[in-house]
C-alpha cells in the first residue's frame, strides 16, 4: 500500500452538515493503508471525537489551503468558497462547473492554472454508465418532505412564506413534522394534497416517492411520471391543473422543452401552488421549470412566482440544492458507503477505470474553456 494522503476539507456552504467521510469510511480508509486527515468542522453532523476515536489526525479547518501536501487528494462535498487562487491539489468535490453553469469559467479554470485537477464527484460512474454514489435518493425524500410542509404551511398561513427549516437528527423526527404539517393543512382544505413526481423511477424519484407513501397520502394521490409520460414534450396541463405539489427529480443533460411556463400556470383553474425542484438546475440555461431564477436556501425556503394573469393559488418554488443535508448523518451515510469502493482504488488512480475516465472528462471540459481563461 502506497499511503495515499486523503485530507477531509471542512464544509463551508452555510447549514452544510454533511460529510464525504464518515467516521464508519474514515476507519476502513485508514484500515486499508491510506493516511487520512480530517480537519476540525463545527457545522458536520459528525463531532470532531467521533473521527479522534477511530485514530484521525484532526487539524483546523480550512487548513489544506496552506498545509496540505501536494500529493493529497482534497475530499469534500460541495464547491470550494468563491476566491480566485489557482488550485494544486486533486480534489475530488461536486464543482458545478461541467454543465456550463453561471460562472463556470471561473470555477473550472483554478484547477489548470494550478495544475491541478478535478474529479468531479457527479460524474463518476460504473461500468454500466450508473453513478458509483450519489444523494439522490436523500434529496428526492428531503425536498418531497418540504413541499409537502410548503403546501400545509400555505393552507395555514396563507399570507405568510414558509419559516425557515434546520437538518434534523434523524429520518423518523423528519416524517413526525412533515405528518403533524400535513394534518394541520388537510384540517383547512378539506382535502389529501395531491403530488406529482417527475423522474419517479430514478433514485431520486424514489425519495420523493416514498416520503410521499410515509407521510401518509394515498397512493391515487401520488402521480409518478418519468420518460414515457415526458416524451411528448411539455409545457404539461396536467402538472398545473391536476396536482398541488410539483416536484422536479430529473437528471438535466440536455435541452429539453420545459415542464411548467408562466402561460401555462396562468391558465384558468390552477390547483399547483408548491414545485420542488430538486434539481436545482436555477442557472442552467435549459432549465425545465423557467419560472424562477434563485437558488433558495433554508433559511428561506421558498421564492413566490409572479405569473402574467393569477388563476389560481399563490405560487412558490423550492429549489435548494444540498437538500439531502436535512438528513445529514443517514444521507452521509448512504453516499460515503457507497463511495468507499472508489475511494479504496485512490492508491492506484491511473489503473482504476473510474479515476481515468473522471481525469479524461475534467481535461475535455478544459479544453473548452473560452480562451481568456486557459492557462
Amino acid at each position: 500500500m502506497s499511503g495515499q494522503k486523503i485530507w477531509l476539507r471542512a464544509e463551508t456552504k452555510p447549514a452544510e452538515a454533511r460529510s464525504a467521510l464518515t467516521p464508519t469510511t474514515c476507519k476502513a480508509l485508514m484500515d486499508a493503508g491510506y493516511d487520512v486527515t480530517v480537519e476540525r468542522s463545527t457545522q458536520r453532523i459528525f463531532d470532531d471525537e467521533e473521527f479522534a476515536k477511530i485514530g484521525a489526525p484532526l487539524v483546523e479547518e480550512g487548513s489544506w489551503v496552506k498545509d496540505a501536501p501536494k500529493d493529497a487528494v482534497i475530499l469534500g462535498l460541495k464547491e470550494l468558497p468563491e476566491d480566485d487562487f489557482p488550485l494544486e491539489h486533486v480534489h475530488v468535490t461536486f464543482a458545478h462547473c461541467f454543465k456550463q453553469q453561471g460562472g463556470w469559467e471561473k470555477v473550472l479554470s483554478r484547477w489548470p492554472r494550478g495544475k491541478g485537477t478535478l474529479l468531479d464527484l457527479e460524474f463518476l460512474t460504473d461500468d454500466s454508465g450508473r453513478r458509483v454514489a450519489a444523494f439522490g435518493w436523500s434529496a428526492g425524500y428531503a425536498g418531497s418532505a418540504l413541499a409537502v410542509k410548503n403546501w400545509a404551511w400555505q393552507q395555514t398561513n396563507p399570507n405568510e412564506s414558509l419559516p425557515a427549516e434546520v437538518p434534523y437528527a434523524n429520518q423518523d423526527r423528519l416524517i413526525e413534522s412533515v405528518k403533524q404539517s400535513l394534518e394541520a393543512g388537510k384540517k383547512i382544505a378539506g382535502k389529501e394534497p395531491k403530488i406529482l413526481v417527475i423522474g419517479a423511477l430514478g433514485r431520486c424519484g424514489s425519495g420523493a416517492v416514498q416520503l410521499a407513501r410515509d407521510v401518509g397520502i394515498p397512493a391515487e394521490n401520488i402521480i409518478e411520471w418519468d420518460m414515457a409520460e415526458t416524451a411528448g414534450g411539455g409545457p404539461f396541463e396536467a402538472i398545473s391543473h391536476q396536482a398541488d405539489i410539483f416536484v422536479n427529480c430529473i437528471y438535466l443533460s440536455a435541452k429539453i422543452p420545459p415542464f411548467v411556463s408562466p402561460e401555462s400556470l396562468s391558465k384558468p383553474n390552477r390547483t399547483l401552488s408548491v414545485v420542488c425542484d430538486v434539481s436545482a438546475d436555477t442557472t442552467n440555461p435549459h432549465n425545465p421549470i423557467p419560472i424562477y431564477d434563485i437558488t433558495t436556501t433554508f433559511d428561506k425556503p421558498t421564492v413566490p412566482v409572479n405569473l402574467p394573469e393569477s388563476n389560481g393559488p399563490p405560487l412558490s418554488v423550492i429549489s435548494i440544492d444540498h437538500l439531502p443535508s436535512l438528513l445529514p448523518r443517514e444521507s452521509s451515510e448512504m453516499f460515503s458507503t457507497a463511495l468507499l469502493p472508489s475511494l479504496l482504488t485512490l492508491n492506484d488512480r491511473a489503473n482504476a477505470r473510474v479515476w481515468q475516465q473522471a481525469e479524461q472528462l475534467f481535461d475535455e471540459k478544459v479544453a473548452t474553456l473560452p480562451k481568456e481563461y486557459q492557462a
